[in-house]
Order: C-alpha cells, then sequence, then structure tokens
C-alpha cells in the first residue's frame, strides 16, 4: 500500500503538484505502526486529480476530497484547504484551497497535522506535532475551545486518541473537553457510536472508559451507565462495591485484544436494569429482581437511539436478557442446556458472564461446568437432524397446527437426552404417546 501511495505522490509531482503524505499514517509510521491508510494532501484541485487517474470517484466534492482506487486499494487525495465559519457543529460553510501550513492550522490535534514528503523522506511539521508525540502529548491546534466548537465529534475522537495512542491530554485540551461535553449531544447518532465502539473494542477500552468518565462525556451519551454510579449491591456477592465499579472491573477482565462490539456493549450494559428496580427486602438484603428483563429493553432502546445494526442489536440485547440464566446451568435437564449453548452467540454469552463472576464474588464453577460440557459435547452437533419432521407428520395425518410444534420440540427433547436415538424408535415413541392424529380437515 505504501509503495502505490509514493507512486501516487510522484504523479501529482511530476505534473507539477506539491503532494505529502498526511495525518494518521504520518502519526502512526513515526510511533512505529503500520498505517492502516494513506491519506494524500496535495496542491491540486479535485479536477486536475481525477484528470490525473484512471479510476476516482470524489466523495466531498465541497471539501475538495476525492479517492483514487490504485493498486487494490483506496487513496484519499484532499486539496490543501483553509475552513470557512463552522455553524452547525460539525462542518465548514464553506472552505477555501490554500497552502499546506493553512490546511495542517485547520486540523483538530497537533499530532495529526504532520506532512511527510515520501520522496524527500523529510518531515513536515507546521504545529509541533513531533514534540507532542516525542512527549506522549494530546494537543489541540490553536485555541482548544475553538476547535471544540467547530466540530464537537473532535471531543470524542479526543479520547479515542489519548486512549488508542496512550497520550497525556495537554491541560488546556482537557479543559475545553471538560467545558463543552454537552455539546456532543449535537453530533449524529451514527457518528457517536462509531467512536464509542472504536474505543470500547480496543485494547486500550479502559483508559478510554476513564476519559469519558472523567470529561463528562459518558453522563450524555451513555446516561444510563453514569446511573451505575452509587448504586450499592449485596457485599456477598459483590465485595467491590457499586454497578459502576462492578462494569468498570468487568471492561478490565475483558482480553486485551480488540473484541466484537456486542460483547463490550453486553459487558457496559448488563446491569443497567439494576438502578431502576433496586430494592430492600424485609431482611435489609438489597435485590435487583427483574434487572435482567429491564435492562434488555433499556438496551434494546440504546442500540436503537446508537443506530446499531439489527444483528449487533439483537445479539446485545440477547446476552443482557440472559446473564442471569447462567446460575441455573447445571440444573439444567441436559436437552435445555444443548439448546441454550446452541444458539448462535453462546459464546459471546459465556465471555460476558466470565468477567461477570469473576469481577464481583470470583466464583467460576459454572463457567467450568459449561467448558467441560461443551468439550463433551463436542463429537456431535448440539442439535442433531431431528429423526421426525413437521412433514412426515403431516403425510401421517397430523393437521396443521400448534399440536405440531409440541409434537416436534417433544420427540427432540428426547432425542437430545439420548431417550431416542433411531427415526424408527421416535416414530414408536410418537405412535405410543399420540395414538392417532385428529381429522384430516375436510
Amino acid at each position: 500500500m505504501e509503495q502505490t501511495a509514493r507512486t501516487i505522490v510522484q504523479r501529482l509531482r511530476e505534473a507539477g503538484f506539491e503532494a505529502l503524505y498526511a495525518g494518521g499514517c504520518v502519526r502512526d509510521a513515526l510511533l512505529g505502526l503500520q498505517p492502516k491508510d494513506y491519506d494524500i494532501a496535495t496542491s491540486a484541485r479535485p479536477a486536475q486529480v481525477q484528470a490525473l487517474f484512471e479510476r476516482t470517484y470524489a466523495v466531498g466534492a465541497h471539501f475538495g476530497v476525492v479517492i483514487v482506487l490504485e493498486g487494490g486499494h483506496e487513496f484519499q487525495i484532499a486539496t490543501f484547504r483553509a475552513d470557512g465559519l463552522y455553524i452547525d457543529g460539525r462542518h465548514p460553510e464553506s472552505v477555501r484551497y490554500s497552502t499546506a501550513e493553512e490546511d495542517a492550522l485547520r486540523r483538530d490535534f497537533t499530532v495529526n497535522g504532520l506532512f511527510y514528503d515520501p520522496l524527500e523522506e523529510k518531515l513536515i511539521d507546521y504545529v509541533g506535532g513531533q514534540d507532542d508525540l516525542r512527549n506522549r502529548v494530546l494537543r489541540a491546534i490553536g485555541d482548544p475551545a475553538l476547535r471544540f466548537r467547530e466540530d464537537h465529534l473532535r471531543l470524542l475522537r479526543a479520547v479515542r486518541f489519548a486512549a488508542t495512542y496512550s497520550l497525556a491530554i495537554e491541560p488546556e485540551t482537557w479543559s475545553a473537553i471538560v467545558a463543552h461535553a454537552a455539546n456532543i449531544r449535537s453530533v449524529s447518532a451514527e457518528r457517536i457510536r462509531e467512536e464509542l465502539t472504536r474505543i470500547f473494542t480496543a485494547p486500550t477500552r479502559v483508559a478510554g472508559f476513564d476519559l469519558l468518565d472523567r470529561s463528562g462525556l459518558l453522563a450524555v451519551v451513555l446516561p444510563e451507565v453514569e446511573a451505575l454510579k452509587g448504586c450499592e449491591q449485596p457485599p456477598q456477592f459483590h465485595p467491590e462495591g457499586d454497578v459502576f465499579v462492578h462494569t468498570r472491573l468487568m471492561l478490565e477482565l475483558l482480553p486485551p485484544e480488540p473484541i466484537p462490539a456486542p460483547l463490550v456493549y453486553a459487558v457496559l450494559l448488563h446491569d443497567i436494569g439494576k438502578p431502576p428496580t433496586q430494592s430492600v427486602d424485609e431482611n435489609g438484603r438489597i435485590r435487583f429482581n427483574t434487572h435482567d428483563t429491564v435492562g434488555a429493553e433499556m438496551t434494546a432502546a440504546i442500540m436503537e437511539r446508537l443506530r446499531f445494526s439489527r444483528e449487533e442489536a439483537e445479539a446485545t440485547v440477547e446476552a443482557v436478557a440472559n446473564h442471569m440464566v447462567f446460575k441455573d446451568v447445571q440444573a439444567m435437564r441436559v436437552a435445555r442446556l444443548k439448546r441454550f449453548m446452541a444458539r448462535p452467540n453462546f459464546d459471546l454469552e459465556l465471555e460476558l458472564h466470565r468477567v461477570d463472576c469473576a469481577s464481583s464474588h470470583g466464583m467460576l464453577d459454572n463457567h467450568a461446568f459449561l467448558l467441560a460440557k461443551r468439550e463433551e459435547f463436542a463429537n456431535e452437533p448440539l442439535i442433531p437432524k431431528p429423526l421426525v419432521t413437521g412433514r412426515d407428520l403431516l403425510a401421517l395425518g397430523w393437521q396443521p397446527g400448534p399440536v405440531i410444534g409440541e409434537i416436534l420440540e417433544t420427540l427432540q427433547t428426547l432425542q437430545l437426552e439420548g431417550t431416542l436415538a433411531t427415526r424408527e424408535a421416535a416414530l414408536e415413541h410418537l405412535a405410543r404417546e399420540y395414538p392417532g392424529p385428529g381429522p384430516k380437515p375436510g
């Protein structure tokens, strides 16, 4: 990818234009990381870029951005620009084409305002980003308050960059984040979801969570998690403290590698039903009756509010709804246990259960039981091909209706428990227990 990016820069230069690597790829390379993509900033106007390359499309004509398709990769090529006034907290009302220096000065943070000339192998730094990277500092370019008033999404981006790259947020920049945290409400749900998910699924998720909390952003974007603070729990089961402390500990116990979004959101939201259901019984014990059901309903609303995909939303809601079921697994009949374990998101829920227990009472016996059962059941499908089907029952004269489903479920239960092993045995059981179908519809 870098070699292709270099040839793009060279072609622009040969055509008489200035062209440089810009932004994140320069930052990542200086940190010793492999850039995920290469953005190029140039003095060429969009039409001139498109005239030079065969496969292009404009994605932000108003902002001078063209995508070039080359060597199996996409490269964003943007004309040097200066921004006009921001009137909506997200986009400038106008732009004008400018110089590399002006282009750097309109960017968000110094570590993102760097350019690199790959042909001359020269770093170009108009904003002090190299020193800030060396000192592990995240600093807004220019006036921090102005930078965050221009684009409210930068509030979450600051948290993401600081957490991901282990950067300390410079004091004036931090003060501006805290002062403007409430403005994140003006950003679209999709963009908020994208930033939150990048923060929470990364290995540095706890650092990101803490910055969201301390800045006040968490209270704005996820007030249901903020409400966990001060919600006390029975100390015999939760010696770690309130629900907020418990949730944060769970984040710490997740694997250090990137994880799927439904898992981390299930961790964040699994107990959000506790504050509204908290009660104290006659013995003085704190209880949270139906908090799993209430929490699942609240989680569904949050996933809809943040515009998650249906698949991710359903997986998260199901995990929240089922997280208390794990305490009963050792008492389940074999058939119910197999059905429980065969669900598509069981592994996600099993990990949620592990960190839930490890961050509280520490009892992992149900987790160990399920791991043993998974090994025991590994030699055959958890839900095998049915011995008798609905088509078989219709052929035998049964009428379509609920009774068909009831019979099939009964036969499957006996099959899962090993009582019925062959089709012949299933048909014999059917004839014995259900002596005859009802009359065929006339």
